[in-house]
């Protein structure tokens, strides 16, 4: 919503007292809004700080949602729950390093905890919902990568590269990869494609991502 420059300058005349009222009474509709000015305002801790305790909570939810695993479609449900965090953690604290770094940790642990779990899995239709979920969060992974400043690159090499060959020994998983379009070398060999944003608006565009497909 854009305002006028009018509608911006009443604004401005308004006295304190009624600015005050408005603004309170606008963060108590808006948790995020309200969360972030107390984190610019009074939080003593860094972004840096916020991004290790949301690393810490990550490894042991992951753990601890994967020790008691009932199915594909809890998992699914429980990665979504630990990704709406992540959105909170970066809304809160604009950590766009930490975007790309927690999505893809989230990913290295769910399958490092459950890649046995998704091979076993006899529900054809929870896998192919968890799969693509998978695979498009991969990709996510890759383009919130690709935006940031090269140098950062190297910082995430290693677990790219870990996240790779755990997908690739999920021979389920990696047969939906291959039929996507999703090469695992580009996580293993640190090679993200310089059209990776087209590549993925383009099987975006045709349904691949979708687990209706499946």
């Amino acid at each position: 919503m854009t305002f006028s420059k009018e509608f911006k300058e009443a604004l401005s005349h308004l006295p304190v007292k009624e600015k005050d009222k408005l603004l309170f009474r606008l963060l108590k509709k808006d948790k995020i809004l309200a969360k972030r000015l107390e984190f610019e305002l009074l939080s003593s801790a860094t972004v840096e700080d916020e991004r290790a305790e949301m690393e810490r909570r990550i490894e042991e939810q992951v753990k601890l949602f994967s020790n008691r695993f009932y199915s594909l479609g809890y998992l699914n449900m429980d990665i979504r729950y630990l990704s709406g965090e992540i959105t909170e953690h970066v809304k809160v604290t604009k950590d766009k390093f930490g975007e790309a770094s927690l999505n893809l940790l989230l990913m290295k642990e769910v399958l490092k905890h459950n890649n046995q779990h998704i091979i076993d899995s006899g529900s054809a239709r929870q896998f192919s919902k968890l799969g693509v979920a998978l695979i498009a969060r991969t990709y996510k992974i890759l383009l919130l990568i690709d935006k940031l400043d090269q140098d950062y690159f190297m910082e995430f090499e290693e677990n790219l590269q870990e996240l790779g060959w755990l997908m690739g020994n999920n021979p389920r998983l990696m047969k939906m990869c291959i039929f996507i379009g999703l090469d695992v070398n580009w996580l293993i060999q640190g090679n993200i494609p310089d059209d990776i944003s087209d590549h993925y608006k383009h099987i975006k565009a045709e349904g691949y991502l979708s687990a209706r497909n499946y």
